[in-house]
């Protein structure tokens, strides 16, 4: 009979916390997604693993609101407060999209206290 494969949160082996807990991430990317209709902002590590994610619709913006500056600078703060947190210092911005709330996004991870190596466009 074949042997049962063990769960990866079981305390067997050995993996009790949780992945995104424990994570520290000295320097990463924020990619800015901005359209007409909403504002995605992501940041992930040097590697390409999503570390935070926000958008102007999860934090109670909808219809045309979620366009605005307004709301693309509080989707931005909210992604960049979780990753300050888990301690990164230095990051790159990826800008995609001709949205309003492209310049709002970028003066809030600005004024985060992040040090920004590179733009992208």
């Amino acid at each position: 009979m074949a042997k049962p494969i063990p769960r990866v949160g079981s305390r067997r082996n050995g993996r009790i916390s949780s992945r995104k807990t424990g994570r520290r991430i000295p320097k990463g990317v924020i990619h800015v997604q901005a359209s007409f209709n909403n504002t995605i902002v992501t940041v992930t590590d040097v590697r390409g693993r999503v570390v935070s994610w926000s958008s102007a619709g999860t934090y109670g913006f909808r219809g045309t609101r979620r366009g605005t500056p307004f709301a693309a600078q509080t989707a931005a703060g909210n992604a960049i407060r979780t990753v300050v947190h888990q301690g990164m210092q230095r990051a790159e911005v990826m800008i995609k999209g001709l949205g309003l709330g492209r310049d709002a996004a970028l003066r809030a991870i600005r004024r985060s206290g992040i040090l920004l190596s590179s733009y992208g466009m």
